[in-house]
Formats: structure tokens, sequence, C-alpha cells
């Protein structure tokens, strides 16, 4: 392996469990505004480890320039890249994309999001079926795999910058729960098997 791959591949390494400052955690029941945080009281958290189990992977990134950006890239092949802002006055049909943004859903490919301002929240479901809400904000980077159900929401800012990044030709397609029958979903359960005890983490 010659220095520059060796760079790349070091660069692009998911950030060490010690060094994450990504805040995660287990989800009420509420039916309030789905914008708020609906933490549990007392709050339960959920750490970057057990989140890696379930086949999310987070990096923290300095802005557009950090040359951590390009590796990742490089190392996992996204070549496609754009730019979404969402917010209400800047996202077209915006109450329904918000909407159905929210709507829990897989897809067929990894979601790659590089928030480069604002914030909001993915919510990924724990082998037990329970949200955790992921709260993502500018220099977060996070990649949610092929498969896992999810959905996302802006918080009570009501706005969110964020780089989309894809391996090839990109395909924005939701799959609407129920999906268990797809292959994505088969794909992902086989990849990220439940553990025997549920609930350790």
């Amino acid at each position: 392996m010659d220095t520059t791959t060796a760079e790349i591949t070091e660069l692009a390494q998911p950030d060490p469990l010690e060094t994450s400052h990504l805040d995660a955690w287990y989800m009420d029941d509420s039916t309030e505004d789905q914008r708020l945080p609906h933490r549990l009281k007392p709050n339960e958290p959920v750490s970057l480890e057990h989140l890696k189990k379930l086949g999310v992977v987070y990096w923290k990134v300095n802005g557009e320039e950090d040359p951590k950006l390009q590796a990742i890239r490089d190392a996992r092949g996204y070549s496609y890249k754009d730019v979404i802002t969402v917010s209400p006055d800047k996202l077209p049909n915006y109450e329904m994309k918000i909407k159905s943004f929210f709507e829990e859903h897989i897809h067929s490919d990894e979601e790659i999001r590089f928030v480069l301002d604002g914030s909001g929240y993915f919510d990924v479901r724990d082998f037990d079926e329970r949200w955790i809400r992921i709260d993502c904000r500018k220099g977060d980077m996070i990649v949610l795999p092929e498969g896992i159900y999810h959905r996302f929401t802006l918080d009570t800012n009501n706005y969110i910058k964020a780089m989309r990044l894809f391996v090839g030709e990109p395909v924005w397609t939701p799959i609407n729960r129920p999906a268990d029958e797809h292959e994505s979903r088969a794909r992902y359960q086989s990849s990220f098997p439940a553990p025997q005890l549920v609930g350790a983490h």
C-alpha cells in the first residue's frame, strides 16, 4: 500500500468512540410535535458503540475543505454529491417533503448526510423496535446502512443544510414500512443481526 492510499484509509476511518460528541437517546412515546427532542425522563442515552452495532457510521468533519471528507468519499466510493436545504422558505413542497421524510422507511442503498449548517434528527429503529433519536448538527457526517428502518425530521430551528453523497447515480425513493420482505431489509438483518440479549447497550 502506497502512502497516499494509507493516508486515505486512515482519514476515512470512522471516529473513535472516545472522541465522539454525537448525542443520541431512546425516544419517549409522546405524539407531541415531532421536532421536539422526545427524551425519556430520566434521559436514556445511546452510545456510538451501540449505534455501530446497528450499522450507523459517524465522523466529525471540519467543513467541506477538510481532507477527511474527500478521503471518506474516495475510500467508500461516494462519486455523487449535491446539497439540500430543508426549511420552509428553501425547500419546494416543504410540507409534503417533511411529511414524507418522517414516514418510517428503508432504502436500497446507504443514506449519507454531512451537515453543513443547521440541525435535525435522524431516528433509527433498535433491534427491539425502539426508536433512537440521533441529533445531527454542523460538522456531523452520518451513514445509515441499506435496509435500516429510519426517518428524519427538523428540530424546532426548522433549518438544515446538508451534503448528500451517493455511490453512482442517486436513488432517493423511500421504501415505506412494511418492507420486511424487501431484499434490502433481509441484507440488513443478515449484516447486523440482533444480539441474543436484546437491550444490552
